[in-house]
């Protein structure tokens, strides 16, 4: 993957991906587990979709950035 352009996923959206679609959470749960808002869940769910769908359809390796490092998918 060394030669794929990176899209960077957050932890917080790589969080709200396996808590809404992964767990199937409600959005309402979900946000309530990550102590924020359910409006901001939804914004970074949105925002972590998009990206996982650009990945996949243009082909470009997928970074979940953490506070210490990055790991490619």
């Amino acid at each position: 993957m060394t030669h794929l352009e990176e899209i960077a996923l957050t932890i917080d959206e790589f969080e709200a991906i396996r808590l809404a679609d992964f767990m199937e959470l409600y959005h309402e749960d979900a946000a309530k587990k990550m102590k924020i808002s359910r409006q901001t869940f939804g914004r970074i769910l949105q925002n972590a979709h998009k990206k996982v769908a650009e990945s996949l359809i243009r082909g470009k390796a997928l970074k979940i950035e953490t506070n210490d490092k990055e790991e490619s998918v």
